[in-house]
């Protein structure tokens, strides 16, 4: 059962994949323009789509059946649940607004949060007590829906930056829409050094002192950058960290993340060196046809239905359960304090769009940086901040 989730989650992979290539398609149709509708080429794509969403729903189901749990318990259950649940919206959406081009910025995004997912160990494990819980069924899985749903707004924001955003100058907005592509570029970046990590069977041990005073030991399978605290290497010829962490940081999440950060920083430089100008300069013959108020439209109404969702998951259901499992409603540990952030952050974009008028490019801002909050909270806070919540890792 195991190996069979498994089969079902790489083929929906390559469907996802398959799919987006279909959706470039539809945009460089000379018959049918980006504004026009679905073409043929459009259709295919959501078609190999919804095959792609129905076979990891399967990898979800045989994956549950086999660990008696939803999957869900682990960042790699997690992350995967919420690619699928990205897809799911974005198929809701499509057929609501029939705009292929959403598809062209929206399953690039799934396909790298699922590919960032198979980073991250795959093994079933028994649930901790905290975790045996209907709970666990209810909140993370409602969250992750909320916060998919929310991600379909920034592909919309970005299309809509992409279109407006004059690239003819270097300017603020041009900058932090490049800086968008450089985090995009991170993922992709860390994707294939933690492959090719992987197929070479790096694998190295530390010694170390935990925030409890007690020793301990870790694994590292990329190169330690950054070591533990008080950690001492045992494992021969493998390569010496170049710093120590305190004890309150999970040094081989940071290593994660560092990591992350140089690969896409060496990525983004050889593909701005291929293209000779910038990456969102490239995507704008896309967008050349794009209806700028029916985009608009998409980021803000994925807003209006994710943010209830969102609100139910992260935090009326998280605050029960976390009544029930440590006896209080609110605690401050950092998963909770960005959950509220993030909360607050889609408060205030509903209240500046329908109170202060926000609409068009402000409003696409928005939804960006609201989704960076989102992939804050779901990569940093995950692998860096020490907390209640750190056994997701």
């Amino acid at each position: 059962m195991v190996a069979l989730s498994s089969n079902l989650l790489y083929f929906a992979f390559i469907l996802y994949l398959v799919a987006t290539l279909f959706f470039g398609g539809s945009i460089k149709s000379k018959k049918d323009t980006a504004g026009s509708g679905p073409n043929k080429w459009a259709n295919i794509a959501i078609f190999i789509t919804i095959a792609g969403f129905v076979a990891q729903l399967g990898y979800f189901i045989t994956r549950w059946i086999a660990s008696g749990h939803a999957p869900v318990s682990n960042l790699f259950e997690f992350t995967t649940f919420f690619g699928m649940a990205l897809v799911g919206a974005f198929i809701v959406i499509y057929f609501i607004y029939k705009t292929p081009l959403l598809g062209l910025f929206t399953m690039p995004v799934a396909i790298l949060v699922i590919a960032y997912a198979a980073m991250f160990p795959k093994d079933i494990s028994p649930l901790i007590p905290a975790l045996q819980s209907d709970w666990l069924h209810i909140h993370v899985t409602t969250a992750a829906v909320g916060e998919a749903i929310l991600a379909v707004s920034f592909a919309a924001g970005l299309i809509y930056l992409v279109k407006v955003v004059d690239q003819t100058k270097a300017s603020k907005h041009t900058f932090w829409l490049e800086v968008v592509m450089f985090a995009l570029m991170c993922t992709i970046g860390f994707v294939a050094v933690s492959s090719s990590f992987s197929l070479a069977n790096y694998e190295s041990k530390f010694t170390y002192i935990d925030k409890n005073g007690q020793e301990d030991v870790i694994e590292y399978n990329l190169p330690a950058v950054v070591g533990p605290h008080e950690g001492k290497l045992q494992t021969a010829a493998k390569f010496e960290p170049l710093a120590e962490t305190p004890a309150i940081i999970n040094a081989k999440k940071l290593n994660t993340v560092l990591w992350s950060l140089v690969s896409g920083l060496a990525l983004y430089w050889l593909v701005r060196l291929i293209l000779r100008k910038r990456i969102s300069a490239s995507l704008q013959p896309f967008v050349k046809n794009i209806n700028l108020d029916l985009v608009d439209e998409i980021s803000y109404r994925s807003v209006l239905i994710g943010f209830p969702v969102f609100t139910l998951g992260a935090l009326i259901f998280a605050m029960i359960w976390a009544q029930i499992a440590w006896t209080r409603f609110w605690g401050w540990d950092p998963k909770e304090v960005w959950a509220l952030i993030t909360w607050l952050f889609y408060a205030a974009f509903l209240h500046l769009r329908m109170s202060k008028g926000w609409h068009g490019e402000k409003s696409a801002w928005l939804a960006v940086i609201g989704f960076v909050i989102i992939m804050f909270n779901l990569v940093a806070v995950n692998l860096v901040i020490a907390g209640l919540h750190s056994y997701a890792g």
